[in-house]
């Protein structure tokens, strides 16, 4: 498991980076691969590009270190980067993205009892968050997933702070209406 960095940290180590430090380079890396790996997993949906887009976006950290400004944090910074690159992998490929709570695998068929019921409700939150927009989605798992605020995700997602207001708003009723239905059906 890669240490925790502070932001004061960070800003050291991007400046490092930005003088083509590898050592740097790869700490920051091993600190947000799996930062990244997450979020663009929920984003996504597509584990066979996070890898993939996850490398994307480092190999622009490791370009364009020298542009960061620190207007903003570090991790708002590569997460925007990580965004756009993921809407583009998405864009490329083209594929559905609608989720039926019937096909959702029952993995724990065999786990004690809690672990069952443990395993059903993170299936159906998953289901429930693949049935929100793109962006709406994103929001969800940026601001739960990643504890980021409203400024810094309209600044990753280059869009007015209300408009991320707006998409999480109608994301929570949604997620309401989802899974309302579905944990009646589950005591």
């Amino acid at each position: 498991m890669a240490p925790r960095t502070s932001d004061a940290d960070e800003v050291r180590l991007i400046k490092r980076v930005a003088m083509g430090d590898l050592d740097a380079f790869e700490t920051l890396y091993r600190s947000y691969f799996p930062k990244l790996a997450r979020f663009l997993d929920r984003m996504t949906r597509q584990p066979h590009l996070i890898e993939e887009i996850v490398n994307d976006t480092m190999l622009v950290v490791w370009q364009k270190a020298h542009t960061f400004d620190a207007s903003c944090k570090l991790s708002t910074w590569i997460f925007a980067i990580g965004y756009r690159k993921a809407l583009k992998a998405i864009r490329l490929r083209d594929d559905p993205v609608e989720c039926d709570f019937e096909t959702c695998p029952d993995e724990s068929a065999h786990e004690p009892e809690n672990e069952v019921r443990r395993h059903e409700l993170q299936a159906l939150c998953k289901c429930a968050l693949d049935s929100l927009t793109l962006e709406q989605r994103t929001v969800v798992c940026l601001t739960y997933f990643h504890d980021l605020g409203y400024a810094e995700i309209a600044d990753i997602m280059d869009c007015p702070v209300n408009t991320v207001k707006t998409r999480m708003f109608h994301a929570r009723r949604r997620l309401v209406t989802l899974l309302a239905d579905r944990l009646e059906e589950m005591k």
